[in-house]
């Protein structure tokens, strides 16, 4: 794992950083008892740091407020460049949570702006068109010519559905060999595995959870192999799994900033967990046929619909129904995974993060597309090595 250049004031900033949010978590569940704006999740659902930064104790959010406001100072003398970038949107994130928590209500457009670090506006018409126009032309390719593009892509997701029996064997195939190609890509990951755990009435595809070691997966829909396979790559190698073992790692050796065991929190770093997860089979160059082209163009296409109808929901004031409609005439989704992400939209705090997955994705494929092989090694170490906002990944240079 190649060492990141970090100075005395980068390491201070990161255990600041790290001590304040990981205060907040404790601050906000204890406050809140299980009720507040993120439930039982927490600020930062999953930590690994306990012994290497724990959590201070804050007795009120003025505390908090008066550390974020010290760590404002301090990052003002930062030197211009990616980590003062990533620190001032980190700062305005966590900002925003702790006002959250307090009980201020914010429009769904500062929510994107201010929490989640995104444009608030849809996807551009013009790019969810021509995602469309490319999955015309795949599935032409594969033999699926006649019909409407939503025929076609129903026929398609039908005609290659793994049978029930037949999900928990090919998921550990699958899994088995995301670990070779991220072993080999990214990195080591040891003895480290996953079990699938089939879940129902959830409005996500699939979780990590990475403490139980399981991957839930909502079986209340259908999945292809090419499906599964994005799954697999984005929960666990080299997605969300291979992301905590590597800061873990990183964190303990001093190799990073201690500031990368945020990689989970509900802030503005979600953005590029989301991103490494939805890019995931490019990182370990799994693109295997046809099938796989097609599923990937429709993730982006249903990524792109999901972040505009949560605009329309929440922003623009949609009813569910007008939602619900444009998002099965633009994405072609199963109606099980349009209800998800009607519910996931309607959450008070957690609701913005569905523009995540879109923004974190295309600020990560916008950087793998355009390094030359020489700055691979050197991408994932920024990659996974730090943490970022779409702002702060977006100006990496080997």
């Amino acid at each position: 794992m190649p060492t990141q250049d970090m100075t005395l004031q980068d390491k201070e900033l990161g255990q600041r950083l790290t001590a304040l949010t990981i205060g907040m978590d404790q601050l906000e569940r204890r406050l809140s008892r299980g009720h507040g704006v993120l439930d039982s999740e927490g600020l930062v659902p999953i930590y690994l740091g306990q012994d290497l930064v724990p959590a201070p104790t804050y007795d009120d959010w003025e505390e908090v407020h008066s550390e974020l406001a010290a760590l404002d100072q301090a990052t003002a003398h930062a030197a211009p460049g990616p980590r003062r970038a990533f620190l001032e949107d980190m700062l305005r994130s966590l900002r925003t949570a702790a006002r959250l928590f307090e009980g201020e209500e914010l429009s769904f457009r500062e929510k994107l702006e201010q929490l989640v670090g995104v444009p608030a506006e849809p996807v551009s018409e013009d790019v969810i068109h021509d995602l469309q126009a490319r999955i015309d032309s795949l599935l032409q390719d594969a033999g699926y010519r006649s019909g409407t593009l939503a025929e076609r892509v129903h026929r398609w997701e039908a005609d290659g559905a793994i049978a029930s029996a037949d999900l928990g064997p090919t998921f550990r195939a699958l899994m088995d060999e995301a670990q070779r190609r991220t072993d080999a890509l990214i990195y080591p990951t040891g003895d480290y595995t996953m079990a699938l755990n089939e879940v129902r009435g959830v409005p996500f595809t699939a979780r990590c959870n990475f403490n139980a070691g399981q991957m839930d997966l909502n079986v209340d829909l259908n999945f292809t192999r090419s499906a599964l396979k994005h799954l697999v790559c984005h929960e666990v190698f080299p997605g969300h799994s291979t992301q905590l073992l590597y800061t873990r790692a990183a964190a303990e050796r001093g190799e990073s900033t201690p500031d990368v065991l945020l990689c989970t929190a509900n802030a503005v770093t979600g953005c590029v967990q989301e991103g490494i997860g939805d890019q995931g089979v490019h990182l370990i160059d799994w693109i295997e046929d046809t099938h796989d082209a097609i599923h990937m163009t429709l993730r982006r296409l249903r990524s792109a619909s999901a972040t505009s109808a949560a605009w329309y929901q929440m922003g623009a004031g949609w009813s569910e129904d007008r939602v619900r409609a444009f998002l099965r005439d633009t994405s072609y989704g199963q109606p099980v995974w349009i209800d998800g992400r009607i519910r996931f939209a309607s959450y008070s705090f957690r609701g913005p993060f569905i523009a995540s997955y879109w923004h974190g994705d295309e600020a990560v494929r916008t950087v793998r597309e355009r390094i030359r092989p020489d700055q691979r090694a050197a991408f994932i170490d920024t990659l996974y090595g730090q943490m970022h906002s779409p702002r702060s990944l977006m100006m990496f240079q080997a």
